[in-house]
Protein backbone atom coordinates (compact mmCIF):
# COMPACT_ATOMS: atom_id res chain seq x y z
CA UNK A 1 0.00 0.00 0.00
CA UNK A 2 1.53 3.28 -0.86
CA UNK A 3 1.99 6.03 1.69
CA UNK A 4 -0.59 8.12 -0.60
CA UNK A 5 -3.28 5.94 -0.05
CA UNK A 6 -3.08 6.32 3.54
CA UNK A 7 -3.89 9.43 3.84
CA UNK A 8 -6.34 9.90 0.73
CA UNK A 9 -9.71 8.47 1.63
CA UNK A 10 -12.32 7.86 -1.09
CA UNK A 11 -14.42 10.41 0.00
CA UNK A 12 -11.73 12.69 -1.13
CA UNK A 13 -11.25 11.86 -4.66
CA UNK A 14 -13.25 14.86 -6.52
CA UNK A 15 -14.10 14.86 -10.16
CA UNK A 16 -15.23 18.38 -11.11
CA UNK A 17 -16.88 19.87 -13.99
CA UNK A 18 -17.48 22.88 -12.16
CA UNK A 19 -13.68 24.39 -11.74
CA UNK A 20 -12.52 26.78 -14.05
CA UNK A 21 -9.79 28.31 -12.33
CA UNK A 22 -6.94 27.37 -9.71
CA UNK A 23 -8.80 29.77 -6.82
CA UNK A 24 -11.77 27.69 -7.57
CA UNK A 25 -9.99 24.36 -6.89
CA UNK A 26 -8.47 25.87 -3.95
CA UNK A 27 -11.83 27.27 -2.90
CA UNK A 28 -13.59 23.51 -3.22
CA UNK A 29 -10.62 21.48 -1.60
CA UNK A 30 -10.88 24.23 1.79
CA UNK A 31 -14.95 23.22 1.80
CA UNK A 32 -13.98 19.63 1.79
CA UNK A 33 -11.08 19.83 4.52
CA UNK A 34 -13.73 21.94 6.14
CA UNK A 35 -16.22 19.70 6.18
CA UNK A 36 -14.10 16.27 6.96
CA UNK A 37 -11.49 17.54 8.84
CA UNK A 38 -12.82 20.60 10.75
CA UNK A 39 -10.07 22.81 9.08
CA UNK A 40 -11.11 26.47 8.38
CA UNK A 41 -11.76 26.80 4.95
CA UNK A 42 -9.89 30.25 4.73
CA UNK A 43 -6.88 28.44 6.17
CA UNK A 44 -6.77 25.55 3.59
CA UNK A 45 -6.80 28.18 1.04
CA UNK A 46 -4.68 31.14 2.08
CA UNK A 47 -2.02 28.08 3.02
CA UNK A 48 -2.20 26.89 -0.60
CA UNK A 49 -2.30 30.04 -2.31
CA UNK A 50 1.09 31.29 0.13
CA UNK A 51 2.58 27.91 -1.66
CA UNK A 52 1.58 28.71 -5.10
CA UNK A 53 2.89 32.81 -4.26
CA UNK A 54 6.80 30.86 -4.29
CA UNK A 55 6.34 29.21 -7.39
CA UNK A 56 3.83 27.02 -9.20
CA UNK A 57 3.10 23.86 -7.86
CA UNK A 58 1.95 22.67 -11.69
CA UNK A 59 4.33 20.15 -12.60
CA UNK A 60 3.86 19.64 -16.46
CA UNK A 61 2.12 16.76 -18.21
CA UNK A 62 -1.41 18.07 -16.88
CA UNK A 63 -0.41 17.56 -13.12
CA UNK A 64 -0.36 19.87 -10.24
CA UNK A 65 0.23 19.25 -6.58
CA UNK A 66 -0.73 22.12 -4.32
CA UNK A 67 0.46 21.76 -0.45
CA UNK A 68 0.52 23.55 2.21
CA UNK A 69 1.44 23.56 6.17
CA UNK A 70 -1.45 23.75 8.38
CA UNK A 71 -1.43 24.90 12.05
CA UNK A 72 -3.00 22.18 14.28
CA UNK A 73 -3.05 19.77 11.90
CA UNK A 74 -2.28 16.19 13.27
CA UNK A 75 -1.51 14.16 10.48
CA UNK A 76 -0.63 14.94 6.37
CA UNK A 77 -4.44 14.70 4.76
CA UNK A 78 -5.30 15.12 1.05
CA UNK A 79 -7.59 15.43 -2.28
CA UNK A 80 -7.46 14.50 -5.31
CA UNK A 81 -9.11 16.34 -8.50
CA UNK A 82 -10.02 15.62 -11.84
CA UNK A 83 -11.79 18.48 -13.58
CA UNK A 84 -13.26 17.99 -16.77
CA UNK A 85 -11.88 21.05 -18.35
CA UNK A 86 -8.16 21.61 -18.00
CA UNK A 87 -6.83 25.19 -15.95
CA UNK A 88 -4.45 27.13 -16.41
CA UNK A 89 -1.62 26.34 -13.54
CA UNK A 90 1.24 28.34 -14.44
CA UNK A 91 3.04 24.52 -15.05
CA UNK A 92 7.05 24.43 -16.33
CA UNK A 93 5.79 22.59 -19.38
CA UNK A 94 3.03 25.61 -19.99
CA UNK A 95 0.10 23.14 -20.43
CA UNK A 96 -3.08 23.44 -18.21
CA UNK A 97 -3.78 20.99 -15.78
CA UNK A 98 -6.77 18.60 -14.93
CA UNK A 99 -5.21 16.10 -13.05
CA UNK A 100 -4.55 18.53 -8.97
CA UNK A 101 -3.23 16.47 -6.17
CA UNK A 102 -3.80 18.30 -2.74
CA UNK A 103 -1.43 17.73 -0.19
CA UNK A 104 -2.11 19.54 3.27
CA UNK A 105 1.11 18.45 6.36
CA UNK A 106 1.32 19.69 10.17
CA UNK A 107 2.82 22.95 10.43
CA UNK A 108 5.72 21.53 11.84
CA UNK A 109 6.23 18.54 9.15
CA UNK A 110 8.89 16.19 9.18
CA UNK A 111 10.25 13.75 6.91
CA UNK A 112 7.10 12.05 6.10
CA UNK A 113 6.36 15.65 3.93
CA UNK A 114 8.63 14.93 1.81
CA UNK A 115 8.52 11.01 1.78
CA UNK A 116 4.84 11.84 0.51
CA UNK A 117 6.12 14.65 -2.06
CA UNK A 118 8.47 12.00 -3.47
CA UNK A 119 6.06 9.41 -3.69
CA UNK A 120 3.47 11.72 -5.86
CA UNK A 121 6.59 12.55 -7.86
CA UNK A 122 7.34 9.09 -8.64
CA UNK A 123 3.24 8.36 -9.38
CA UNK A 124 2.75 11.29 -11.43
CA UNK A 125 5.61 10.84 -13.83
CA UNK A 126 4.82 6.89 -14.66
CA UNK A 127 3.06 7.84 -18.38
CA UNK A 128 0.91 4.62 -17.49
CA UNK A 129 -0.20 5.58 -14.06
CA UNK A 130 -1.05 9.03 -15.83
CA UNK A 131 -3.25 7.70 -18.17
CA UNK A 132 -5.33 5.25 -16.12
CA UNK A 133 -6.73 8.29 -14.25
CA UNK A 134 -7.42 10.05 -16.86
CA UNK A 135 -9.33 7.23 -18.40
CA UNK A 136 -11.45 6.28 -15.63
CA UNK A 137 -13.82 8.58 -13.65
CA UNK A 138 -15.30 6.28 -11.04
CA UNK A 139 -13.78 7.80 -7.73
CA UNK A 140 -13.55 4.31 -6.33
CA UNK A 141 -11.94 3.41 -9.67
CA UNK A 142 -9.38 6.18 -9.09
CA UNK A 143 -8.61 5.51 -5.20
CA UNK A 144 -8.05 1.97 -6.33
CA UNK A 145 -5.33 3.18 -8.79
CA UNK A 146 -3.68 5.21 -5.95
CA UNK A 147 -3.69 2.49 -3.70
CA UNK A 148 -2.53 -0.12 -5.94
CA UNK A 149 0.51 1.93 -6.60
CA UNK A 150 4.13 -0.05 -6.28
CA UNK A 151 6.73 2.30 -5.99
Amino acid sequence: MSLISKILPLENVLLDAESTSKKRVFERVGLLFENSQKLARSQVFDSLFAREKLGSTGLGQGVAIPHGRIKNLREAVAAFIKTDNPIPFDAPDGLPVNLIFVLLVPERATDLHLQLLGELAQMFSNDSFRESLLANNDPAVIHQIFADWQG
